[in-house]
């Protein structure tokens, strides 16, 4: 069997689990979140921790799966994820207005970003963006979507990256 899967999933205080046939459900101090649960997979409660069961050989890899997604959604709900991005580029600065994020990014137009449900934006300066959620998969996808605008190029760095990323720098073409 998947040795993930053979490690059980510690429960903080305040989280709850609910097990249903098809569906995982996390509650806790941070939110709720769902997971649809394949029919191959058996979670079970037993005291303060969740283990997770495959049904048979052929969805032992999907155990594993399932029980890391359930982890991640168990610390999501009680600690919560962030991301931080870094603006690197003279005139380049984020600030909110609202729930919208603006973006001066060296385009002739700003670009305005609109956080999803479940997803917080903050910036603490300029050049600093925050985005903190319960959901790991959808923090780490709003990073790479505000990333994407304008990634870092080899050249000079300048773009949007995420904080501590090292950025393999290219030497300019000598005449």
């Amino acid at each position: 069997m998947s040795r993930v899967a053979k490690k059980p999933v510690a429960l903080p205080k305040g989280v709850d689990v609910t097990v249903t046939d098809t569906n995982v459900a996390v509650k806790g101090p941070k939110g709720t979140l769902n997971l649809a649960k394949p029919t191959t997979i058996s979670v079970s409660i037993e005291g303060a921790e969740a283990k997770v069961e495959a049904a048979n050989a052929d969805s032992i890899p999907m155990a594993g799966t399932v029980r890391a997604i359930l982890a991640n959604m168990i610390a999501g709900v009680s600690q919560g994820f962030e991301r931080k991005l870094e603006l690197v580029g003279v005139g380049y600065r984020a600030s909110m207005s609202g729930k919208d994020l603006n973006l001066s990014l060296g385009f002739s137009h700003p670009v305005v970003f609109q956080a999803p449900e479940g997803v917080t934006i903050e910036t603490p300066t300029q050049t600093e963006i925050l985005i903190k959620g319960a959901d790991k998969q959808s923090v780490g996808q709003v990073a790479a979507k505000i990333r994407g605008f304008r990634p870092p190029e080899p050249y000079k760095g300048k773009g949007v990256r995420y904080a501590g990323e090292k950025i393999i720098m290219k030497e300019a073409k000598k005449a």
